[in-house]
């Protein structure tokens, strides 16, 4: 049950730097996101930090993407054809091969139609699973931790490693160059998207715990809890559902993730902190081939080592970080630059970025 309450504090620390995020895309609208806004305003080592952070965060993200990728393949076949689940679980590092390598391509010919297609079918089935919800009686859940030092220390653990999947919708600044009419879009994509996804996490979390006994989540099953629940709920069918939906979300993100690596590459090496080579863009194309490679070089050799825990917990730590730096770029961009054209302002100013800050370091020092 703690994770219904963590991923609410997930979503509020989310949703809080976002409107930091909003109000310096939209200022500072140029390619290298969180690295270009903390070198505008600390420069030097500061925005070296932040950009390596958030490469670094990215690479894991993505590399933990590969890892559940082959994880959600493996269960869908467990349904319908188990000697091919052993066949896919034997051959994982082939199929993160495979896969990084087809989106190297699709990453570098720019394809976006195929992004909007998976997002629009991921939320597609967590709809659908939501509604037949609805007349499936649910155990109801405490999903208030309880004040004990042992119950926060798992409340602060959950939420440290729910955390990364909350960070996807940052890339959206990575994009602001190209998004018409920046100052306006990027915020309002940032904003709602938060809401939204912030509320289906938290109702299929709900729906998830509540239709699958703690007992049975905990003997060692197979299928992951999600796995279990849409079985309950939805039948045979519902497995094979969110099977698909692991597969999607996890294609979606390790694309998401050569899009920002990309973006962060580029800046730095704009700034003569990386070789030039990385800038280098696709005659043809127009995207920074060199760069995507790169990246996805290192994204391959960490999801092959398999280790969840470790890639779960350095995405959200590194992203942490990024986001508590984030906050005081905001903070000190309103004092360093005042007169800087601003088409969107972060409300509550400055309880907002203070409010990320805390709450950042918050996860940060609990070590799981």
């Amino acid at each position: 049950p703690s994770m219904i309450s963590a991923l609410f504090f997930c979503g509020i620390i989310n949703l809080i730097t976002m409107l930091s995020y909003s109000e310096l895309s939209a200022a500072l609208p140029e390619v290298g996101g969180e690295y270009t806004y903390t070198k505008v305003a600390f420069g030097g080592f500061i925005s070296f930090m932040a950009g390596s952070l958030r490469w670094l965060a990215s690479v894991f993200g993505g590399a933990l993407a590969v890892v559940v990728f082959v994880n959600q393949l493996g269960v869908l076949f467990s349904v319908f054809a188990p000697s091919i689940q052993d066949l896919v679980l034997v051959n994982a590092s082939l199929l993160i091969v495979g896969l990084v390598v087809i989106l190297i391509v699709l990453s570098i010919r720019g394809v976006e139609e195929a992004t909007t297609l998976i997002v629009a079918a991921f939320l597609a089935i967590f709809v659908i699973f939501l509604a037949m919800s609805l007349g499936y009686t649910l155990t109801p859940q405490n999903i208030v931790p309880e004040a004990s030092p042992s119950s926060l220390a798992v409340f602060f653990a959950t939420a440290a490693y729910l955390f990364p999947m909350f960070v996807g919708m940052r890339a959206l600044v990575t994009g602001a160059p190209q998004i018409k009419n920046p100052g306006k879009n990027v915020p309002r994509a940032l904003i709602l998207s938060t809401v939204l996804l912030t509320v289906v996490y938290l109702g299929v979390a709900y729906v998830a715990v509540g239709a699958v006994p703690l007992e049975m989540a905990v003997t060692g099953d197979e299928l992951p809890l999600l796995n279990l629940a849409a079985s309950a709920i939805m039948g045979p069918i519902g497995a094979i559902l969110f099977a698909l939906a692991g597969i999607i979300a996890s294609v979606s993100s390790v694309g998401t993730a050569m899009t920002v690596q990309s973006s962060i590459l580029g800046g730095m090496s704009r700034d003569g902190y990386l070789p030039k080579a990385l800038l280098k863009v696709h005659r043809r194309f127009g995207t920074r081939y060199i760069a995507i490679i790169a990246s996805s070089l290192f994204v391959v050799f960490f999801g092959i080592s398999g280790a969840v825990e470790f890639l779960g917990y350095a995405a959200s730590f590194g992203s942490l970080l990024v986001f508590a730096l984030v906050n005081f770029s905001l903070i000190q961009l309103r004092r360093k630059m005042p007169r800087l054209d601003r088409p969107f302002k972060a409300p509550l100013y400055p309880l907002t970025p203070i409010a990320g800050i805390i709450m950042s370091a918050l996860l940060l020092t609990f070590p799981v």
